[in-house]
């Protein structure tokens, strides 16, 4: 856990990493997400599957993608969370749902955000189907995304999971920006 995560812990559990944000890696998750290269799923995947198959840690019990605004998702024609989901899913035999995490509320892409503001961005965009609340409760859960930049949205997503009961949530990315790294 890196020092700023102990000062001031997110909301989710843990995380796991396939690799630094980096060439070529960047440009591949670019490629994936912005251009619609579906056939780079498994590639980006395997790295993350990798990382958990080395980790100590326990299989969750379900495995849920970020959800995108409906805007979004149209403009895009996929959500790459889910694809990467869909993979882990297949390859963990964790069963992963795309219904049960809503995008209540399109917001700017953190991207284009600088770091401060990326939480208040995303507070209150994330929701449960109204109706499955009961499907998190007392389970561990891992949401899965491409990225990690300031954890943001993935610490939005796990408060809203464990005010509904989760016993835990994880947040697996293929890739997470390195930290900038200070002068002395």
């Amino acid at each position: 856990m890196c020092g700023a995560c102990l000062v001031d812990p997110p909301d989710f559990d843990g995380s796991l990493t396939g690799v630094d944000y980096a060439y070529p890696w960047d440009r591949l998750i670019a490629q994936f997400k912005f251009n619609a290269a579906l056939d780079l799923k498994q590639a980006l995947a395997e790295p993350l599957r990798s990382a958990q198959n080395a980790s100590s840690q326990p299989l969750p019990d379900l495995l849920l993608p970020v959800p995108l605004s409906e805007q979004r998702l149209r403009e895009r024609g996929f959500n790459q969370a889910w694809e990467l989901a869909r993979v882990l899913a297949h390859t963990t035999r964790v069963a992963a749902d795309a219904g049960l995490l809503l995008r209540v509320k399109d917001t700017p892409q953190q991207l284009a955000l600088p770091p401060q503001q990326r939480a208040a961005n995303v507070r209150g965009a994330f929701a449960l189907e109204p109706l499955r609340r009961n499907a998190v409760a007392g389970r561990r859960i891992v949401v899965v995304d491409d990225v990690m930049t300031t954890g943001a949205t993935l610490a939005e997503i796990a408060r809203v999971l464990k005010q509904a009961g989760a016993a835990r949530v994880d947040a697996w990315v293929v890739a997470r920006t390195p930290r900038p790294s200070r002068s002395v």
